[in-house]
C-alpha cells in the first residue's frame, strides 16, 4: 500500500479532470480525494497497491481529452486507509 499526493499543473479546471481521476481511480481500485485548487491547479491525495497508483500518476500526466497538463508535482506520504474516493 502506497499513497502519493499529486499536484497537476496546466489547463486542468473546467475540462472534466476532477470526474475523470475519480472514473480512473475507481477503474484501478485507487482511494483518496480530488480537488480543485486556487491557483487553477487540481491536487489528489492517491492510496492502493503501487502498480494501480502509478497508473493513476501516470494517467494524471495527460489527463481527460480537453486536459493540456504542463507540469506533474508527485510525492510520496504515509498511507492513511483511505476508502473510496471523492471529488471535493
Amino acid at each position: 500500500m502506497i499513497s502519493r499526493r499529486v499536484v497537476v499543473h496546466g489547463t486542468v479546471q473546467g475540462v472534466f479532470f476532477r470526474a475523470s481521476c475519480q472514473r480512473e481511480a475507481a477503474a484501478n481500485g485507487v482511494a483518496g480525494w480530488v480537488s480543485n485548487r486556487p491557483d487553477g491547479s487540481v491536487e489528489a491525495v492517491l492510496e492502493g497497491d503501487e502498480a494501480a497508483v502509478t497508473a493513476v500518476v501516470d494517467w494524471c500526466r495527460h489527463g481527460p481529452p480537453r486536459a493540456e497538463v504542463k507540469d506533474v508535482e508527485v510525492s510520496p506520504e504515509e498511507p492513511t486507509g483511505l476508502s473510496g474516493f471523492v471529488v471535493c
